[in-house]
């Protein structure tokens, strides 16, 4: 496995972050257990999770049963062995608050209220004290900045979080974040969190130019385009993707997989390895999420941080995959 510093901070990560969304819906609890085990034993340091992810079937018979996925972890972690010492986690907030917190507060958004609430129940889930990354899964255009920073900075000096990131920020969001962190000597943001992927490049007319600038790490989610660009696309075209991706979107994009599938055979590698291979070529990117269902896709992935794609391989996925034309303005304007 290869590190890197996680944006302007001296922490490191590993190059693939381990996504944990799809345990307990798509991939049982007893084999997500062995998937962490055998991130650990690769060197797969970072792992993602988040406050709503939940085994769905629970969902269905309890609508309030949250946060199955972090008691997941927390019980990997209760394993013992050095699993939470060799982990560093990130973890994010956004879900509706426990039973009991009935009323206007209980709903998706930002406060200092929130946060202080939240970070609790993950830290009991997770069994743990901290939150090595702990991340604004959305912004919340209604609460002001100074609250959050303040907020922030409280769980900061508890030590019951390290580092803030955000999610699904635009680039707007991350001046405006770092801006306000500065005027109270924080350090801010050291990560976003962001959709990014061959087909998906809409990021680099803002959000990468402004994470680039401000020293901030990107992690990617998505970074197969909910499952386009795995390889099986051409090959489960009735299969309904993730993000309501379905068969109308490959139909769409028919012929640039076809190029692509074309391009991966020639190079000698999978297509969801070239794909994360491509993201780690961006300076900015500090680590693609990958989400295995299961041990096979987990060792698969792997491969991808020991792919160096050349100059001319790069300029062949542009033309097959063109991006936006570049930074804003430049891309539309003169």
């Amino acid at each position: 496995m290869k590190y890197s510093h996680l944006g302007r901070s001296g922490l490191k990560v590993s190059q693939l972050c381990l996504g944990t969304m799809n345990f307990g819906w798509q991939t049982t609890e007893k084999e997500a257990l062995k998937i962490m085990d055998a991130a650990r034993d690769a060197g797969i340091n970072f792992f993602d999770t988040a406050d709503c992810y939940t085994d769905y079937e629970s969902l269905v018979e309890e609508p309030r049963v949250r946060r199955s996925v972090e008691k997941m972890i927390g019980r990997w972690f209760a394993q013992g062995d050095g699993r939470r010492e060799a982990t560093i986690l990130a973890s994010k907030f956004s879900a509706k608050l426990k039973d009991g917190y009935e009323g206007p507060n209980n709903e998706p958004g930002l406060s200092a209220y929130k946060m202080r609430i939240r970070i609790e129940e993950s830290l009991k889930c997770l069994q743990t004290d901290r939150v090595e990354l702990y991340q604004m899964h959305h912004v919340d255009r209604n609460c002001p900045w100074d609250e959050l920073w303040g907020a922030f900075d409280s769980l900061l000096t508890q030590g019951k979080i390290h580092y803030v990131g955000s999610s699904n920020f635009a680039g707007i969001h991350l001046m405006k974040a770092q801006w306000e962190a500065s005027k109270k000597n924080l350090q801010g943001l050291v990560s976003e969190q962001h959709r990014y992927n061959l087909v998906s490049r809409e990021p680099e007319l803002e959000v990468i130019p402004a994470a680039k600038d401000l020293g901030i790490g990107l992690m990617i989610w998505s970074p197969l385009n909910g499952g386009l660009l795995s390889g099986r696309a051409l090959s489960d075209e009735k299969k309904q993707w993730r993000y309501g991706r379905d068969e109308t979107d490959i139909q769409k994009h028919r012929r640039q997989l076809l190029e692509y599938s074309e391009l991966c055979k020639e190079l000698g590698e999978s297509q969801a390895n070239v794909a994360l291979a491509w993201l780690l070529a961006n300076p900015v990117v500090t680590a693609p999420i990958i989400g295995p269902r299961t041990l096979e896709q987990l060792a698969s992935a792997l491969r991808a941080v020991d792919i160096q794609l050349e100059e001319s391989v790069l300029k062949r996925l542009d033309e097959i995959f063109p991006g936006p034309g570049g930074e804003a303005p430049e891309a539309y304007a003169w």
